[in-house]
């Protein structure tokens, strides 16, 4: 079953060509959802629901991956903060590289079966 973002791949919006305003409203937004994905990651059992929907929306923006890893870094350190503002470890934020994780294998599946590179029968 092909994602609708794979169907139109032409409409794609390169990240790179977005006014800065545009490109700084759409790194808000993945943050929040990626915030959301990582305070429910071990608890929601439709978060890959969720990492979907964050994905498709990386993709059909054509954000590239450096930007995501910096949005899972800069939660990490705030929740690491926060953690250390009420004295507790920050240790159990290592448990949370899974999350970028699978949000980076997401994306590397959809990059890998972009139309233009498989048919059908493969994705």
């Amino acid at each position: 079953m092909e994602r609708s973002s794979y169907q139109n791949e032409q409409k794609q919006t390169a990240f790179q060509q977005m006014s800065l305003e545009k490109q700084n409203k759409l790194v808000r937004e993945l943050k929040q959802d990626y915030r959301q994905i990582i305070l429910s990651y071990f608890t929601s059992s439709g978060i890959q629901l969720e990492i979907e929907e964050f994905t498709d929306k990386a993709y059909s923006n054509n954000i590239p991956v450096p930007q995501v890893i910096q949005i899972h870094m800069e939660l990490i350190d705030e929740f690491a903060k926060q953690l250390k503002i009420e004295g507790r470890s920050e240790e159990i934020l290592l448990d949370y590289r899974l999350t970028l994780i699978d949000i980076l294998a997401h994306l590397c599946e959809m990059y890998r079966c972009r139309p233009s590179n498989c048919s059908t029968f493969e994705c």
